[in-house]
């Protein structure tokens, strides 16, 4: 499976590109993104190298790497990712960022919705996300996407569940 282009009312989703990096590294660098999932903002160096192994692809021919930059068509600007993990059992594991200068304004749970219909047509069978319990912007994200928390835990994470084929 691979990323394709996926419009929505605001947004343009468009396949990772290495060159991505350098304006990712602007919209993506507030240390504050980093509060429920570690680590620092990455230079545009580290993003570009980061960017390259996205884009070779997961080593593991069962999984597909799907990521995605958002444009918001207005300012003909990045804003943030959407990401896809397939499995061979058709499971979809989607993450999302969005800048902080766009935060507060819906464009996550648009690219989150956008990126989950996506994947119905590529009939995924099952969209999870994790989420930090005390991380409720997140939480509303996953919901508008559709997904429900579950009693699932993994690394101190809710599993968030959806399904969308038997």
């Amino acid at each position: 499976m691979y990323a394709e282009p996926v419009p929505t009312a605001r947004l343009d989703l468009f396949p990772l590109r290495v060159e991505h990096a350098e304006e990712m590294a602007g919209a993506l660098s507030d240390p504050a993104l980093h509060t429920f999932i570690g680590g620092t903002p990455y230079s545009p160096d580290g993003l570009r190298a980061r960017y390259e192994r996205l884009v070779a692809g997961s080593p593991d021919p069962a999984v597909s790497w799907c990521n995605w930059v958002l444009r918001l068509r207005t300012r003909s600007c990045l804003v943030g990712t959407v990401q896809a993990t397939v499995t061979e059992d058709r499971t979809a594991e989607i993450a999302w960022v969005v800048g902080t200068p766009w935060q507060g304004r819906g464009l996550a749970s648009e690219a989150a919705r956008g990126l989950v219909a996506w994947l119905g047509r590529q009939s995924v069978r099952t969209v999870v996300a994790h989420i930090h319990p005390d991380h409720p912007a997140s939480a509303a994200v996953a919901a508008a996407a559709g997904l429900t928390p579950t009693d699932e835990e993994q690394d101190g994470e809710t599993r968030w569940r959806l399904p969308l084929q038997p």
